[in-house]
């Protein structure tokens, strides 16, 4: 294995990759206040360049983005904002949840009232809430969104994979002092994302990532949600260690 990099040996990884990849994880947030300096363009190719190497099924890469630039993200910011203005039908490509019940609830409100609580916003005030909601066609500010969509013959296998390449595209944003926010509303405008951006019938919009650097002063990016324990996330078959 004598001079082939460490990365492409297929080795266990040190602790300090560990410890970097657990500080990447803990530290990385939904940023929901954006400045409007852009991102270089070598910047934004160099987070591509990370994100690229995520794993998918029979290694079909099904992701692709759109990203804006320069004006390109203004003009779809004001043709969102314009549709969603006139109360068009919210049409995903792929079908949102059908309800959120039990502890899928409790933590949706949790993280909602953490969101209005940041923001002064009373948690009866429907007007405020509904305010916040039309952000997200703001982009929040952002100088950039990516649309992000997958094969649709590919079907929910192609979905989860493009998942995968949303969180290395998070991480590898976050490791180079880029914020972003992962966001499913977007999806709701498949069709106008579609005849905007040119996208094939045959490519499913799944959401929009907007990202840029983060207004760190503003009051909306100062809370953190929960996650669940070690206990909860895994359950343990049989008994015992091996060895």
């Amino acid at each position: 294995m004598s001079g082939v990099p460490a990365h492409e040996t297929g080795a266990v990884g040190s602790g300090v990759a560990a410890e970097v990849l657990r500080d990447l994880l803990a530290t990385r947030w939904s940023c929901r206040a954006f400045r409007p300096t852009a991102v270089p363009r070598n910047e934004i190719e160099a987070i591509l360049d990370i994100a690229r190497r995520t794993p998918s099924w029979c290694n079909t890469q099904p992701w692709h983005l759109h990203i804006t630039e320069g004006d390109a993200t203004g003009r779809l910011r004001e043709a969102l904002r314009a549709r969603v203005a006139s109360g068009a039908d919210v049409r995903p490509d792929v079908e949102f949840p059908r309800a959120y019940e039990g502890v899928y609830r409790e933590r949706r409100r949790e993280s909602g009232w953490q969101l209005y609580d940041s923001l002064g916003i009373d948690r009866d005030d429907r007007v405020g809430s509904a305010r916040q909601t039309l952000r997200n066609f703001d982009f929040f500010d952002a100088p950039h969104v990516a649309v992000l969509t997958t094969d649709e013959v590919l079907g929910t296998y192609g979905a989860v994979d493009c998942g995968l390449f949303v969180q290395s595209f998070l991480l590898a944003a976050h490791s180079r002092g880029v914020a972003a926010i992962p966001q499913a509303a977007l999806a709701t405008q498949a069709p106008l994302l579609r005849e905007h951006l040119g996208l094939p019938a045959d490519r499913l919009v799944l959401l929009g990532i907007s990202f840029g650097y983060a207004d760190v002063d503003h009051p909306v990016n100062g809370y953190r949600t929960h996650r669940q324990s070690v206990d909860e996330v895994a359950t343990f078959v049989g008994g015992g260690r091996l060895g």
